[in-house]
């Protein structure tokens, strides 16, 4: 009914399916083959008992020995009951033992279980915290002046958090069910990186690899570093202009592993450039960004400095954001969220700009526009004056040439009498 895996860090772990036919998994850490057997059969014993119901004292009591963290996996995953006063800290722990997302995003998160610590305190029992408390703490970061998407983005993983805790039979209720995350757009720290300022910066890259990972993020509109990192060379099809892209951030969505970019003209030279320098049987393009050891903010920044430029916020994001703004001036939205990897619903909150260009366009006037409309508005206004003479057509008609039915009408239909019959005596 159970099975033992290891996890590349060697790790063991407990693999199950529960009555409602999902799959569990209870990670038990650095452990022996042998103790792991031990416990596969204590976890079976678990799962039997509750088909049965009935109740094993030797496994309450095994239960009853273990320690809070190890109780609470089991606890996670339906095996158990979870102990009374279960504090914060380990709610926190068995959540993320179960988050099943990307590193990188589980590395995002971890601003907010530190700020709920911080504020409730690892013992804090999660019964205990109300949504008043709830509302409270969200009242405080916003008063220590934390903007609206940070504030908004830690509410929502709260959120997530003790309703996971509601589904695990945890708690009752969840307290930051009511609370209000707001927006999570922050138009504020958007920036257009114009042509001109992406020439500079391409200028006084300090090598062709940085010159490659600008024009991808500048005109290709690739996240940074995880897009740049999984390029190949064998993902460039020169003969059909297009390249294809590994999307790391979206791969768990049905369909979304992987999409199809233009070789746009800003960018095909650079790659080939790089591809005609690449080493005999190079397979990535970059393959240093790989390094995960390497800062390429740091040295982006001081690129931009070089180019004369002040660094923006979010550099790299503001590169693919200035690329999705110009796209959608050219084709349609469902066209350039392709290209780019979002949704039109995520380009309009966090990716379309407003330019100072857009408000250029708007108020500019053509050259021939003022003599066109002088030419237009004489005779408009000769038309409307009072004392303005008709002009005389003596070759008018007074029907058009082609309305051949309505001179029948007139003519044979009609007759002379009019519409109406006509009235004796009158």
């Amino acid at each position: 009914m159970a099975s033992i895996g290891i996890d590349p860090n060697g790790r063991r772990r407990i693999l199950f399916v529960a009555g409602d036919g999902t799959r569990k998994t209870i990670r038990l850490g650095k452990m022996t083959q042998r103790q792991a057997e031990s416990f596969k059969v204590k976890v079976e014993g678990l799962i039997a008992q509750q088909h049965s119901g009935a109740v094993d004292d030797e496994l309450s009591r095994w239960l009853a020995g273990l320690n809070d963290k190890m109780h609470a996996r089991l606890a996670a995953v339906g095996l158990a009951k979870p102990r009374n006063g279960t504090s914060l800290r380990q709610l926190l722990d068995a959540y993320f033992e179960h988050l099943d997302v990307k590193p990188i995003t589980s590395l995002g998160y971890q601003a907010t279980r530190k700020a709920l610590l911080a504020h409730f305190s690892e013992d804090a029992a999660i019964a205990d915290i109300t949504p008043l408390a709830a509302e409270q703490w969200r009242k405080k970061m916003k008063d220590e002046g934390l903007a609206q998407a940070t504030i908004s983005k830690r509410i929502g993983i709260a959120k997530h958090v003790f309703k996971t805790a509601v589904e695990w039979e945890w708690l009752v209720r969840n307290p930051f069910a009511a609370v209000k995350a707001g927006s999570q757009q922050n138009k504020e720290r958007q920036f257009f990186v114009t042509r001109e300022m992406a020439e500079k910066v391409l200028a006084a890259c300090p090598s062709l690899e940085w010159k490659v990972i600008f024009a991808l993020s500048r005109y290709g509109g690739l996240r940074c570093p995880s897009e740049h990192a999984n390029l190949k060379w064998t993902d460039i099809l020169w003969d059909k202009g297009r390249f294809r892209v590994t999307c790391t951030k979206t791969e768990h969505h049905a369909g979304r592993a992987e999409r199809w970019v233009p070789l746009f003209p800003e960018l095909e030279p650079v790659l080939l450039e790089a591809y005609q320098q690449a080493p005999e049987g190079a397979e990535h393009v970059l393959p240093r960004v790989r390094d995960s050891s390497i800062n390429l903010r740091t040295t982006f920044t001081k690129i931009v400095r070089r180019a004369g430029l002040e660094p923006w916020e979010r550099l790299f994001h503001n590169l693919r954001s200035s690329r999705q703004t110009e796209l959608a001036e050219q084709f349609p939205a469902h066209v350039v969220c392709a290209w780019i990897g979002n949704s039109e619903k995520v380009a309009e909150g966090h990716y379309l700009q407003v330019t100072d260009a857009h408000f250029a366009r708007a108020i500019a006037k053509p050259a021939a526009s003022a003599a066109q409309n002088q030419a237009q508005s004489a005779p408009v206004e000769a038309g409307f004056r009072k004392d303005a003479p008709m002009a005389k057509n003596e070759n008018r008609s007074d029907l058009p040439s082609d309305s051949d039915s309505s001179r029948y009408l007139r003519d044979v239909q009609v007759a002379a009498a009019g519409l109406e019959p006509a009235t004796r005596g009158l």
